[in-house]
């Protein structure tokens, strides 16, 4: 019987039995002196003492068991300062409060949400990949108390380190679900040079045509979190992560996003000097004299990126950056009046007039979907929470649209397949859910979920299990379900049993248009690539039910930042049988090249579960 599997009590006292099975070892191998105590009160013991007491560890157990051996002592301090019966009893008062107000909304009108799992990792970042799992990546922690900071921000050294895993929803919800797929070990220039797998949480990633997500920066730690000049890619297709040559700045929060030619496009983030030092340095990835990886055994490795003439000097971390279908890339700062449009064949930057409303923390911005074209406006919306209201870029100008129920921030806003918009998450303010900093309590309204219709409408709908916050992210997948996950506090101030190895939770929510009837069948679609302006067919076993064809981009999403999100409805040009006829949008600047989820849906909205369609011919 494994570990996991044991009563608590017996695990605990295994536990305990195995420290102090350690702890003898140590004392019969090596002689160990008692300090005179301190004076004054009790204190942490500084950086020499800990490090030769890590050292001796290491000496007599070995390097990886004196890891673990430092791990649970970690843990065993979280638990005893924020202990598990007040996680259980936590995680059963959301239960409880959200079957009450879910109560009050139907099915049909509202969504509900249909699952909560343990997950392995925090979900930081995710991405819904052309395999139909989901990469979800993040830290590990360095704190089980969900009052204190739980990431290695301000981490010198071996334990600020990154993790990462697939989560397979064909394999269910269970521990089997998940394979862990670690960074490649690397040396971080902190002073230390200690390998340990790379830490590159909140860093900036978007999806190469080929089905790879290109990941860029990290953290070095240090100097209130430092950027690190890191570039990855991750290889749905071999499920490994492929190091490239690192970029020219270091980069803490940037955003990424993937442009008309498949390259990728880099801006701001905290350099290497740490926070207060936002690069303006902008980088495209892979540099010109490379081609861009196109199929899926063009694997890049040990690629460069190259700067870009034009600069991007964004005074807070995060942007949102959209490609829009003039084939230009919008940098939408926090700071009203940094409002900017980037021409990335030119590289030159041209100023778009300031935003109505003032600085807006983490929140969130949709290309809004606009037919058979490519996006051509944007909504941002929330990163205030004293302010409801959403507003619109459209032909470089801005418009004030309808608000929301009330502002919030740290909030997640997803296209659906029928064009309808979803809010989940949110919360005051960072790590502030109404009732201070790093304090789990929260106010319920920030777990109620937002909807907008075709007109604009927005109306609240059912509450999800956990408040989440920073670091929460969301994701629509194949199925048309919506995964919600992240903000690491909330998880570990509800963990079922902080002492496994699920950190995490996920939750499934399933909108309206599943609980309106059957779903129309999407039963074959072209193999190969398919250029743009072109005429295609795709068969159903259903095609008197079939009304529209969309395609949606993937998202791959972070702190809030979803640059990947795309809508695009299909023209159908013939019906033969079973044999539907479509035709491809017009162009790159449309649709940039590279994967989409192909949905068919009923006159009521409802889709099909969706196939996978490469856009863009090499």
């Amino acid at each position: 019987m494994s570990g996991s599997s044991l009563p608590r009590a017996r695990r605990s006292a295994a536990m305990a039995a195995w420290l102090v099975g350690c702890a003898l070892t140590l004392a019969a191998v090596t002689p160990v002196p008692v300090p005179a105590p301190a004076p004054g009160p009790a204190s942490a013991p500084g950086p020499a003492s800990a490090s030769a007491s890590a050292s001796g560890e290491a000496a007599v157990l070995g390097r990886e068991h004196a890891r673990e051996h430092a791990r649970l002592r970690d843990a065993a301090k979280g638990a005893q300062g924020y202990p598990q019966s007040k996680r259980t009893a936590s995680l059963a008062a959301h239960r409880a409060s959200q079957e009450r107000t879910n109560r009050a909304f139907a099915d049909a009108e509202s969504g509900r949400f249909a699952a909560y799992f343990p997950s392995p990792d925090f979900g930081v970042h995710v991405a819904q990949l052309p395999t139909g799992k989901v990469l979800l990546f993040s830290f590990e922690r360095v704190e089980a108390d969900p009052t204190k900071e739980t990431g290695p921000t301000g981490t010198v050294g071996r334990t600020n380190a990154g993790r990462g895993y697939l989560w397979d929803p064909a394999k269910g919800t269970g521990a089997a679900a998940f394979t862990k797929v670690s960074p490649p070990v690397v040396l971080m220039p902190d002073g230390h040079y200690a390998p340990r797998p790379a830490p590159f949480f909140c860093a900036g990633h978007a999806y190469l045509p080929n089905g790879m997500v290109g990941v860029f920066g990290g953290n070095v730690g240090g100097k209130g979190g430092s950027g690190a000049k890191l570039s990855f890619v991750f290889d749905p297709w071999t499920e490994t992560w492929f190091r490239n040559r690192d970029m020219s700045v270091g980069r803490w929060y940037p955003t990424a996003v993937t442009g008309a030619d498949g390259r990728q496009i880099i801006m701001s983030g905290q350099s290497e000097r740490g926070t207060g030092t936002p690069t303006p340095v902008v980088e495209r990835f892979p540099a010109l004299r490379h081609p861009v990886p196109w199929r899926p055994f063009d694997i890049p490795v040990g690629l460069s990126a190259e700067r870009l003439r034009t600069d991007a000097p964004f005074r807070n971390d995060y942007p949102h950056l959209f490609s829009l279908r003039d084939g230009m890339v919008y940098g939408l700062g926090r700071d009203a009046d940094q409002q900017w449009r980037f021409d990335p064949v030119r590289e030159v930057r041209t100023d778009l007039p300031r935003r109505p409303a003032d600085f807006r923390g983490y929140g969130s911005a949709v290309p809004l979907p606009a037919g058979f074209r490519g996006p051509d406006s944007v909504l941002v919306l929330g990163g205030d929470p004293h302010d409801p209201f959403t507003y619109r870029l459209s032909g470089g100008r801005w418009t004030t649209e309808r608000p929301r129920a009330f502002g919030r921030t740290q909030d997640d806003t997803l296209i659906l397949p029928d064009a309808t918009l979803l809010t989940v998450n949110g919360a005051l303010d960072t790590r502030d859910y109404g009732h201070g900093p790093f304090n789990p309590r929260a106010d319920p309204k920030y777990r109620q979920v937002e909807l907008r219709d075709a007109r604009g409408n927005w109306r609240l709908g059912p509450a999800q299990r956990l408040p989440r916050g920073y670091h929460s992210n969301a994701l629509v997948m194949p199925d048309g379900r919506v995964m919600v996950t992240g903000d690491e506090l909330q998880q570990i101030a509800n963990d079922p049993d902080i002492d496994d190895a699920m950190d995490g939770s996920i939750e499934l929510y399933e909108p309206a248009y599943l609980h309106r009837g059957a779903r129309p069948a999407l039963d074959r679609v072209p193999a190969g690539e398919l250029g743009h302006d072109r005429a295609f067919e795709v068969t159903s076993s259903t095609p008197g039910d079939v009304a529209r064809a969309v395609l949606l981009a993937p998202s791959t999403v972070t702190h809030s930042v979803n640059t990947s999100q795309r809508h695009l409805e299909l023209r159908i040009t013939g019906l033969r049988g079973g044999t539907i006829g479509l035709r491809t949008p017009p162009s790159p600047a449309d649709a940039p090249p590279g994967y989409y989820m192909l949905f068919l849906l009923d006159g009521k909205g409802v889709p099909s579960v969706a196939r996978w369609v490469k856009l863009g011919v090499r």
